[in-house]
């Protein structure tokens, strides 16, 4: 009997180091090495939607504690008519509404069918330059509130931001400007400067804004003395990031507020300079037409329809504004206690 002692062939799931799957064969990669482009994109997306949301929460918060306020959504409505035919106005009454030589009426008509606000003392529609007007006086508004807001703003939080030295040279300053009065500057800055609308701008505007700057500085320094503002600090956020992220953000609605109110002002102011024959000859504004009505005698003549209509425009685009003002503060400061 033979006995086979060739020794039995090793089982097939065995493999050598030379011939094993591992040779030759791709190894898997870590999983520390996928690309995580992908999930850091992702998370910005995700980011970034949580923010508009939150954006879109809080205008949306806003307007309906705004719809509560029945003077604010007057003046809002009130805006948005007088905004609606001043931007409109260039399509039903033409440029020539300043000409003087082509003038469809005779001089101070009384107001009838033809030109329901009668004419001035060139025979020009007084209804047509009403509206014309609306522009100028808008624009001058709007800008002047917009340079003294930013310049105050500035002032304020450069002030609150830093304190010592700087911070009472700007409040000395600020206190200088706001004893003097700022319709007296203006005048003197109109007076010496070439007449232009850019000249009344800058004028109101310079003029202006030591009110805003206070405010803006005692937020500040209430807003900076919170403890989030030590923490960026301390995780090395300096000088501008402070600023711009966290005290400018906080100190917007307060800005916001004190623009509205600003706006009527400067309006007001406008109308001053132009009735003080301060303002831009070229351009017809509510004050210009009040100067030129003065220039006419209408005062003492009794031609009522040349003052009433840009007095009461005037009147009703400052109350406006300042029903906003009241509502947009009474909102973002519950405290105030306006009535709505």
């Amino acid at each position: 009997m033979t006995i086979d002692k060739t020794p039995p062939n090793p089982p097939e799931s065995e493999e050598s180091p030379e011939t094993g799957a591992g040779a030759g064969a791709e190894t898997p990669a870590p999983a520390s090495a996928v690309p995580t482009s992908s999930a850091g994109e992702s998370a910005t997306r995700s980011a970034s939607s949580l923010a508009w949301a939150r954006r879109r929460a809080s205008v949306s918060r806003f307007w309906r504690q705004y719809r509560a306020h029945r003077a604010g959504l007057l003046g809002l409505a009130g805006l948005a008519v007088i905004a609606l035919i001043a931007l409109t106005s260039p399509l039903f009454i033409g440029g020539d509404v300043q000409s003087v030589t082509d003038a469809p009426g005779t001089a101070l008509e009384s107001p009838s069918g033809e030109f329901p606000l009668g004419t001035d003392q060139f025979g020009r529609s007084l209804l047509g330059l009403l509206i014309w007007g609306a522009r100028i006086s808008l624009i001058v508004g709007l800008l002047a509130a917009a340079l003294s807001v930013a310049i105050g703003t500035f002032v304020g939080i450069i002030a609150g931001h830093f304190g010592g030295w700087f911070a009472t040279v700007a409040m000395r300053v600020t206190d200088w400007f706001l004893v003097m009065p700022a319709l007296v500057l203006a005048i003197v800055l109109a007076t010496v400067m070439s007449r232009s609308i850019w000249t009344v701008i800058l004028a109101i505007g310079v003029t202006s804004w030591p009110t805003t700057a206070r405010l803006v500085r005692a937020q500040t320094i209430a807003v900076e003395s919170r403890p989030y503002i030590e923490r960026a600090r301390a995780l090395g956020g300096g000088h501008g990031h402070v600023m711009t992220r966290h005290v400018l953000p906080n100190v917007m609605p307060l800005v916001l507020a004190q623009t509205t109110l600003g706006i009527s002002t400067a309006i007001l102011t406008e109308a001053t300079l132009a009735f003080l024959g301060l303002g831009d000859p070229s351009v017809v504004s509510w004050g210009g037409m009040l100067q030129d009505a003065r220039e006419a005698g209408a005062v003492s003549s009794g031609h009522w329809w040349y003052l009433a209509p840009p007095g009461i425009a005037i009147a009703l685009v400052a109350l406006a504004f300042t029903l906003c003002g009241r509502a947009i503060e009474a909102v973002l400061n519950p405290k105030l206690g306006v009535s709505r």
